[in-house]
C-alpha cells in the first residue's frame, strides 16, 4: 500500500533554483566590445587607417615631445603602434569580408608571411614578440634612463638579446630562409576604389556629380541585370598596353609561397647570422665604451654588417623577395651615419648648420630630434 506523498517534504527536498551567475555575464562583456570593436574596423577599414596615420605624424611635431614629456609622447606613439599591430590582426582575418582587398593579388612579402603565420603557431608568437618588442623599445629605454646610465645600458642589450634570439629562432622555423621585414604581413592598401566611394558620399550630399573620371576603362565593370553576373567592359584601344599588364600573372604569383624565398647556403647562413647578432654586438660594445666619440664601436658594428652583405647569397638563386629584403637593409644601413662617433664627428654638425638655417618651427622640431638622436640608443635602431 503506497503512503501518500508529503508535499511539504518533497518541496523541502527539491534543490532551491541557482540565481543567474552574475560573474559570468560581466566576464562575457568584454568579448562582445571586442567583436563589435572588429566590426567596425573591419567596414571602417579606410577611414581607420587615416586616422592612424595622422596620429602616428601627429606623435613626431608634439611640441617638447623629447624633453619634459618624452614618455608621455612615446607611450603615445608606442600605444598608436601596438594599436594599428591589433588592427593589423582583426583586418586579417576578416580580409574576405573586405570585397577592395578579397580580390587582390597579394604581395610576395605578404603571401610568405602569412603562409608562415598560418603554417607555425610558434612562428606567429614570436614575430608578434618581435614586433611587440620593436614597437617600445626606446620607450623601455626612457624609462630606464630615468633610473641611471648602468640601468639603461642592462635594459638595451636585454632588448638586442630578446631581438636577436626571436629572429635566430624564426630563421630556424622557415628551414633557414633569410628574414623578412617586418616578419608579420603587413596591411595591404586598399585600392582607390575605396576612397572613391568616401568621396561620391561626400558629393552626392553636395548635390554634386560622382561620375568617376579617373577610373579606367578597363576596370570598370558591368552587372547583367537578369543574372546579376558582372562582365568587364573593354578596353581602351588607346590604352591596350595597361590593359594587358594589368592581368598579367608573374613567376612570384604562382610560385608556391614557401619557395618565395630560397633556403640559404652555408655562407649566406652566415651572413644572415652576422646581420642577426650585429646589433647586439653593437650596444655591448657601445655599453663598455666610456667615451661616446670612439670609434672602435662603430667600426665593430658597421664591419659586421658589411661582412654580412659580402656573404650573402647572390646570383640566380636570388630570388624577388630576397634582393627586396637586401635593398631594405642597405636603406637601413644609413642609419650608421646618425649613430656612435660618425654622428658626434660629423653629422652632428652638418644637422647643427641645417637646422641655424632653417625657420624658428622646423629649427625647433630639428633641435629635439637632436636631443633624440643623442641621448637614445633606439632612436637610430634599425
Amino acid at each position: 500500500m503506497s503512503l501518500p506523498t508529503d508535499p511539504f517534504r518533497s518541496g523541502a527536498s527539491r534543490p532551491p533554483s541557482k540565481p543567474p551567475n552574475s560573474i559570468q555575464s560581466v566576464l562575457s562583456i568584454p568579448p562582445k566590445w571586442l567583436h563589435m570593436y572588429g566590426d567596425f574596423i573591419t567596414k571602417n577599414s579606410h577611414q581607420v587607417s587615416q586616422i592612424e596615420s595622422a596620429l602616428r605624424s601627429l606623435t613626431y611635431i608634439i611640441p617638447g615631445r623629447f624633453r619634459d614629456a618624452e614618455i608621455a609622447s612615446e607611450t603615445l606613439h608606442s600605444g598608436i603602434q601596438l594599436l594599428s599591430l591589433y588592427h593589423d590582426a582583426v583586418l586579417r582575418g576578416a580580409i574576405t569580408r573586405i570585397p577592395a582587398l578579397a580580390s587582390k593579388i597579394p604581395s610576395p612579402h605578404t603571401r610568405y608571411t602569412r603562409f608562415w603565420t598560418a603554417k607555425s603557431l610558434l612562428y606567429r608568437r614570436i614575430a608578434l614578440l618581435l614586433q611587440i618588442v620593436q614597437y617600445t623599445e626606446l620607450l623601455w629605454e626612457m624609462a630606464a634612463k630615468r633610473k641611471g646610465e648602468k640601468v639603461r645600458w642592462r635594459v638595451v642589450i636585454v632588448l638586442e638579446v630578446i631581438k636577436a634570439v626571436c629572429r635566430l629562432l624564426l630563421m630556424q622555423i622557415t628551414n633557414s630562409r633569410p628574414l623578412v621585414t617586418p616578419a608579420l604581413p603587413e596591411r595591404d592598401p586598399l585600392p582607390p576604389d575605396t576612397e572613391q566611394d568616401d568621396n561620391d558620399a561626400l558629393k552626392e550630399l553636395m548635390g554634386e556629380d560622382t561620375t568617376p573620371a579617373t577610373q579606367a576603362a578597363h576596370e570598370k565593370e558591368w552587372t547583367m541585370p537578369r543574372t546579376g553576373s558582372s562582365l568587364p567592359s573593354l578596353p581602351n584601344p588607346s590604352d591596350i598596353s595597361s590593359y594587358l599588364m594589368s592581368r598579367v600573372l608573374t613567376a612570384d604569383d604562382i610560385k608556391p609561397a614557401a619557395k618565395l624565398l630560397n633556403t640559404l647556403s652555408r655562407s649566406g647562413q652566415t651572413a644572415e647570422i652576422l646581420h642577426i647578432i650585429s646589433p647586439l654586438v653593437y650596444a655591448i660594445a657601445l655599453s663598455k665604451s666610456k667615451d661616446k666619440k670612439s670609434w672602435a664601436p662603430w667600426f665593430i658594428g658597421l664591419s659586421m654588417e658589411y661582412a654580412a652583405r659580402q656573404l650573402r647569397d647572390r646570383g640566380l638563386r636570388s630570388t624577388a623577395l630576397e634582393n627586396e629584403e637586401w635593398g631594405k637593409r642597405y636603406w637601413a644601413a644609413g642609419w650608421w651615419t646618425m649613430r656612435g662617433a660618425f654622428y658626434e664627428h660629423l653629422t652632428k654638425n652638418v644637422i647643427g648648420g641645417v637646422r641655424r638655417r632653417m625657420p624658428s618651427l622646423v629649427a625647433g622640431i630639428l633641435e629635439d630630434y637632436e636631443y633624440l638622436w643623442e641621448n637614445y640608443y633606439f632612436s637610430t635602431s634599425a
